[in-house]
């Protein structure tokens, strides 16, 4: 079933890759159906912390009428950034589910692992799922920034 949702999120990133925005995305599931999906839209709302994660968060809050996404999870094709991995603690996911590494930024595993941090007042399960096609997807995309 993960493989399932995270290719949904990658289509979400296709869109952002679409738009020059950095290719991430995501999607909020509960009970086996997506709640929120969102990309990353900084360029367009010029809002450095319009990342896919804090968008798509948003959104199933208001789906659900309430801040505590409690038997949520989060599945993203980037490992969330420092930002989004405590907005996961937050917003109380139970889970997420990230498709490539963020070894510049990651909050999870890579830099940094909030989501382990036993001080904090909820727990963020987190699962790497390797996923080929999400890291290509942001390799292309700097790559052609770069030229």
């Amino acid at each position: 079933m993960r493989e399932v949702f995270l290719k949904e999120a990658l289509k979400e990133a296709e869109r952002a890759y679409a738009l020059g925005e950095v290719p991430v995305g995501c999607v909020v599931v509960k009970g086996g159906n997506v709640l929120a999906r969102a990309h990353n839209r900084t360029e367009e709302l010029k809002d450095a912390s319009a990342h896919a994660e804090l968008l798509a968060l948003r959104e199933a809050a208001k789906v659900l009428g309430d801040w505590r996404l409690e038997g949520c999870e989060l599945y993203v094709t980037l490992e969330p950034c420092v930002m989004c991995a405590y907005a996961l603690i937050l917003f109380r996911v139970d889970r997420v589910v990230f498709g490539t590494p963020d070894r510049k930024h990651g909050g999870v595993m890579s830099l940094y692992s909030l989501l382990d941090d036993e001080r904090f007042n909820h727990r963020v399960k987190w699962v790497y799922e390797p996923c080929e096609e999400c890291g290509r997807l942001l390799r292309e995309f700097f790559k052609e920034r770069r030229c």
